[in-house]
């Protein structure tokens, strides 16, 4: 038996013959099927077979993907169109705007126009190209300036004293003040370099202090081993002189006629003390001029036995009554302590550096006697500027000891003087216009007030150049802005912030004095020359003076804010080269033009390092 066949129809054998007369009857009844027939047999077919057996209809219209062969791979005709597509939108929307920009031509960024601070700083270095004396460099000249003094210490000095600068409005020469102003400058040239760059006066600033320095190169041997005189003065005379001098003519400086006497002294331990400072400082701006910078020091380091020697230890001035009347000096260890923290830096020799900390130096000066008087730094007092160039040492260097006890009472002193300044602790008076009254009220209140500007400016930026953020006044603590303010206010009073609204500084503004006291500038530059007493009219006439001396800063205003423009008042009306050294010094200090900061490290690069070196790594192991 066989199971029953689920296809129909039995599984027996048949015959071929049989199979193949059923196969042609199956194949005649196909031909004579209609086509209608089938179609209605296609439609009988339920849902379930046409599913079976029947494809559906658009399948066979679909069209066959096309691909794109790119070598390495094929991709669909579309992904490809479309990826394309996209990278062509993104080249349009982003890539082109940025092509166009970057063929445009490129313009600088615009600067920001420069404030008042470096308005006035490029007059007010001006005034020290109108102070030259000697054959004068073409470059910075002065139109109504030319050569003068060009006979200045000889046939007595080898070599004269041709050169340096003219004090203030008068023809003589004064080392003393002279060099407390090339000090002055170079430590704002050290300090703020990147601000003389940022401004285009680098250059010319270094010019002018070179051209003080070689001067001060002169006023003594600087080729020997051991001094035995310092030269003091050039011309200069009397209030009250009756005989042609300095004082007594009314001259233009290039037609003088009468006698300039120099000056000498064999004991002056303040001016030689000055002058070190003045040569070391400047050594230390130098640097890229080794050849100037070794002279500068060599003749810094011979001055130190001359103003150490307990037997030259005199003030320069004593009995020299024609500097008495104008630079009369009244001590000399602030000069000590001041050149041995500059000869420090300059050389690195810790000689200077022990001495300017040794305790009865800065006691014998009265350095924490906490006198008002003492806080005011001037050509004639060197504490204020002194403690805070040592106060610099300890905020970033730290030496520890054995410096250390007397370079905290420094840095103490210089924040209780910076204390002293602020209007709140009443130390010093005020007018009712703002300005501090530094020099109790005497004339000439400008000159103090600048000096003191940059000394406060300065201990502030050293306090942020540490992260200290102020300093304490007693119990109350203060923030470096503060002193940033005093310096500001007292400035900006100089500049025309005043109830005069005045400049006090020529050039600067619209309203500024035009009657200064300045035998230059007074008298027509025309070509004719002038005797002794000829230039009084000029100096008495009501006019204006004919020549402006851009950027000098005059004595200022009464304890009353009251200033009257004339030049026989010559406290009021007459500059100064060591007020003008104060004002370029403050105005650098507060510009705003390459950022506000200081150079930390310049200062330092001739001090050796405080500690030992490391010792260097054992050597390798060897079996």
């Amino acid at each position: 038996m066989h199971p029953g066949n689920v296809w129909g129809g039995s599984l027996d054998a048949v015959d071929s013959d049989r199979a193949a007369a059923d196969e042609e009857e199956r194949t005649r009844n196909m031909t004579d099927w209609d086509k209608g027939s089938i179609h209605s047999q296609r439609h009988e077919l339920d849902e379930t077979q046409q599913g079976w057996l029947l494809a559906p209809q658009d399948s066979w219209r679909k069209k066959k993907k096309k691909y794109v062969n790119l070598g390495c791979v094929s991709v669909s005709r579309t992904v490809c169109m479309w990826t394309v597509g996209a990278i062509a939108v993104l080249f349009i929307v982003v890539a082109l705007p940025i092509i166009i920009v970057k063929s445009l031509p490129r313009h600088k960024s615009i600067p920001p126009p420069p404030d008042n601070y470096t308005l006035a700083l490029h007059k007010a270095i001006k005034f020290f190209d109108a102070q030259k004396s000697g054959k004068l460099p073409k470059k910075d000249k002065v139109s109504w300036r030319g050569d003068s003094g060009l006979k200045d210490g000889l046939p007595d000095v080898v070599g004269g004293l041709v050169g340096g600068y003219y004090d203030g409005g008068s023809n003589g020469k004064f080392h003393f003040p002279m060099a407390f102003s090339m000090t002055m400058l170079s430590w704002s040239l050290i300090e703020y370099s990147h601000k003389y760059k940022a401004i285009d006066e680098y250059d010319h600033m270094r010019d002018v202090l070179k051209w003080g320095t070689d001067y001060l190169l002169l006023t003594f041997n600087n080729s020997a081993t051991r001094l035995d005189k310092i030269y003091t003065q050039v011309g200069g005379g009397l209030r009250d002189s009756e005989s042609p001098d300095d004082i007594y003519c009314w001259q233009r400086p290039e037609d003088m006629s009468y006698d300039r006497p120099v000056l000498s002294s064999t004991s002056a331990a303040d001016l030689g003390a000055e002058v070190a400072a003045a040569l070391s400082a400047a050594s230390i701006v130098f640097t890229d001029k080794p050849d100037y910078a070794k002279k500068l020091k060599r003749g810094a380091e011979t001055l130190y036995p001359f103003f150490r020697s307990k037997s030259r230890r005199k003030r320069y001035s004593d009995g020299q009554p024609t500097a008495q009347a104008f630079y009369n000096s009244t001590s000399m260890f602030d000069e000590f302590m001041w050149a041995g923290a500059w000869l420090y830096y300059a050389t690195g020799n810790k000689t200077y550096i022990q001495y300017a900390t040794t305790p009865s130096v800065p006691q014998t000066a009265k350095a924490f006697a906490n006198r008002p008087e003492l806080m005011v730094p001037s050509w004639n007092n060197k504490l204020p500027g002194a403690m805070l160039l040592m106060t610099r040492y300890r905020l970033f260097l730290n030496p520890g000891f054995p410096y250390e006890n007397m370079l905290n009472r420094y840095h103490n002193a210089t924040g209780v003087t910076m204390c002293a300044y602020l209007k709140q602790y009443n130390v010093f008076n005020r007018t009712s216009g703002g300005l501090v009254q530094l020099n109790m009220g005497k004339p000439r209140p400008l000159e103090y007030v600048a000096h003191a500007s940059f000394l406060a400016s300065l201990f502030a930026d050293y306090l942020n150049s540490t992260g200290v953020p102020g300093w304490y006044c007693g119990p109350t603590f203060v923030e470096n802005h503060v002193l940033k303010d005093f310096a500001h206010s007292q400035i900006d009073y100089i500049l025309g912030d005043n109830p005069l609204k005045m400049s006090y500084v020529v050039g600067f503004g619209k309203k500024y004095p035009r009657r200064v006291h300045h035998r230059g500038a007074t008298i027509p530059n025309d070509k004719k020359r002038r005797s002794c007493r000829e230039g009084l009219k000029y100096r008495d006439t009501k006019n204006p003076n004919p020549n402006n001396i851009t950027g000098a800063m005059v004595g200022g205003p009464n304890k009353f804010d009251q200033f009257h423009d004339l030049r026989n008042n010559y406290n009021a009306s007459e500059p100064t080269l060591s007020g003008n050294a104060g004002l370029v010094a403050a105005l650098i200090s507060l510009t705003s033009s390459g950022g506000d900061r200081i150079d930390k490290n310049t200062m330092f690069n001739s001090v050796p390092p405080l500690y030992p070196p490391a010792p260097p790594p054992p050597k390798a192991w060897k079996p």
